[in-house]
């Protein structure tokens, strides 16, 4: 249990919090949908990258990847770290057709280049892989942490800090999410430093981590690339060829995270919001699985007690890792900054939260509720999508008994990512670069690809002893995108494409022309920024391979 002090800091926080959040968007309460859902599409590049980066990096990622880092080292930091030429794909290629376009959600777009019937799929399935993806899994992730640091019931807590989340952004839209993740990013980035720190400073340093890996003939978990036959199902072709797929769905093509972008200035900022939450998705591996190694090495140095998360199964020793970043901010950090820790970590979930109510109102409300209502009043699509949001977080609570069957949260939520993704990049990705991918092809990959992703994943679970269930989710997503791919390039052929003179233009004609936008001049240009990135993210890799 922790102390008064703690408490009051981490109460303080969150009273602060939803103070600001509904100043935030007290404006918007009656203003227009525009202004609701998209904040007036007045944001700018800081605020953008920020909140992209809060929208991502939740308390699912401070708890699951510091638990990954326990388990198997820095091999997890992939996710970061592949995450970043992902971010440079979506600034280069994708926003440019999203600004132009005008579109208000992402599969508004997919109409645009495809037909209605794309639409409403990327739009069924977008609702449901943010209420499970985004929502239920950072609240089982942040009701973990509840409990264990006050001794609180895990759903009860959770629903707690849930129903207040929801107010602000239930009222306040778009700017109140916004405004509220870049305070949150802060916050939540100071508290995973000062725990990295202190996890550093009690190890002794780099050299004596590394020396207590020698000892235990563990040196391999300082390594980033795995060799082919590595016992984490993980090597490092499956990461090269898999990431990409599960990538370009989450940064590129899921609502809850571009939804920041469509609320840009203009293009400009659009892009340099995402290259520069590009520069914040560097910092993971060293604030976020570092630390979990640091815990490992500190347990087996003796340095951390973890008695208090070991059990004993068929008679062998198991140290339940779930638990190892809270017990961490109890075990290294003086009274008054533990505190400080746990505000960090409800800044995860309540941004994470916050980020995907505000994706799921949108998505229902303009891409179901005003199509099937056209000439709708605004006052009506506000109150469908406060209506919407307040369900969403219903059915996530529903949710987290079965997710929190996942004996790793990390490995379950990008697992059922693997099977989601393949069909949606699968036609983002050719409609973007192909001019003969069809509408008719898209809607039939949508299906046939989602479907099999369902089957698949049905089948693995229930005979996991089997070939296929033998397959790393990594190299299962790309397998499945492969197969998506295919299917969109024979339907393409069989019902060739018969362009509009809008989709005409949403493609490119060249591998050159998304570079002919000139940009800011200077460091700002997002063609330095990329080069830059680019180099950095080469450079890392040689260093930890």
């Amino acid at each position: 249990m922790i102390s008064h002090l703690d408490l009051t800091i981490a109460g303080i926080y969150i009273l602060a919090i939803l103070f600001i959040g509904l100043w935030a968007g007290a404006g918007n309460f009656n203003k227009g949908a525009n202004e609701y859902f998209l904040a007036g599409k007045r944001l700018t590049w800081p605020s953008i990258g920020l909140a992209l980066f809060a929208t991502n990096i939740s308390t699912v990622h401070l708890v699951s990847l510091a638990q990954s880092g326990f388990d198997s080292g820095l091999l997890n930091g992939n996710f970061e770290w592949m995450a970043v030429f992902v971010l440079i794909t979506l600034a280069l290629l994708f926003v440019p057709f999203y600004i132009k376009s005008g579109v208000s959600t992402l599969p508004d777009f997919l109409e645009k280049r495809y037909d209605k019937a794309s639409r409403d799929w990327l739009a069924g399935v977008s609702v449901v892989s943010a209420i499970i993806v985004h929502i239920a899994f950072s609240m089982l992730a942040g009701g973990i942490v509840l409990k264990t640091l006050f001794g609180m019931n895990m759903y009860l807590s959770v629903i707690i800090i849930s129903l207040i989340t929801a107010v602000y952004t239930i009222v306040g839209g778009l700017r109140a999410v916004v405004i509220t993740e870049s305070i949150q990013t802060v916050v939540l980035l100071g508290g995973a430093v000062i725990i990295s720190i202190a996890a550093y400073y009690r190890m002794g340093g780099w050299h004596e981590m590394k020396a207590v890996l020698q000892s235990g003939g563990e040196l391999e978990k300082l390594s980033m690339l795995k060799p082919h036959g590595d016992s984490s199902g993980m090597p490092w072709y499956a990461v090269f060829l898999g990431y990409p797929v599960i990538g370009i769905w989450y940064w590129c093509a899921d609502q809850t995270i571009v939804q920041r972008l469509l609320g840009a200035k203009d293009e400009d900022h659009a892009r340099a919001g995402a290259l520069f939450c590009g520069f914040l998705k560097i910092l993971p591996v060293f604030i976020f699985v570092l630390p979990g190694l640091l815990a490992y090495t500190l347990s087996k140095a003796g340095l951390l007690d973890v008695s208090s998360i070991t059990s004993v199964v068929d008679g062998k020793t198991v140290v339940e890792s779930k638990g190892i970043y809270t017990l961490m901010i109890t075990q290294l950090l003086p009274s008054g900054l533990i505190g400080v820790l746990v505000a960090a970590l409800l800044s995860g979930l309540m941004s994470q939260v916050s980020g995907a109510l505000n994706a799921v109102s949108t998505i229902v409300t303009y891409d179901f509720y005003q199509r099937y209502h056209p000439g709708v009043a605004d006052k009506k699509l506000v109150r469908m999508g406060r209506l919407v949001a307040g369900g969403a977080l219903v059915v996530s609570l529903f949710l987290l008994p079965l997710l929190n069957s996942y004996e790793s949260i990390f490995v379950g939520l990008n697992d059922i990512i693997a099977h989601i993704a393949p069909p949606i990049t699968c036609v983002f990705v050719l409609g973007i670069f192909w001019k003969k991918a069809s509408a008719a092809a898209s809607k039939y990959t949508l299906w046939i690809g989602s479907a099999l992703g369902v089957g698949v994943f049905i089948f693995t679970k229930t005979y996991p002893a089997s070939l296929l269930g033998q397959i790393p989710f990594m190299l299962m997503a790309f397998y499945l995108f492969c197969c998506c791919v295919l299917v969109q390039v024979v339907f393409s052929y069989i019902y060739p494409v018969q362009h509009t003179a809008e989709s005409a233009q949403l493609y490119w004609k060249s591998p050159l022309e998304p570079l002919k936008h000139q940009g800011w001049k200077g460091l700002a240009n997002y063609k330095v920024l990329s080069a830059c990135l680019l180099g950095i993210m080469i450079v890392l890799y040689i260093l930890f391979k």
